[in-house]
């Protein structure tokens, strides 16, 4: 699953916000169950030629990823 940003919930520009922070916000709207065993930030997705996200890039990218916060 990949998330994108949507307008209202992007940060300021010059504003941080860390991972720790994205999972306590979910935490009381989720189950548990459903929160994300973590969250990395990042510039852009990165996209095919027609413009869909690059699943084979993230997946070579992540596939030594282990969760870090919880």
């Amino acid at each position: 699953m990949i998330a994108v940003g949507h307008p209202k919930w992007v940060p300021k520009p010059g504003s941080a916000l860390e991972p720790a922070e994205i999972i306590e916000f979910l935490r009381p709207q989720l189950a548990r169950w459903a929160l994300p065993d973590g969250v990395e930030i990042i510039e852009a997705v990165p996209k095919t030629s027609v413009g869909k996200f690059d699943k084979k890039v993230l997946r070579e990218r992540y596939k030594n990823w282990a969760p870090g916060v919880i």
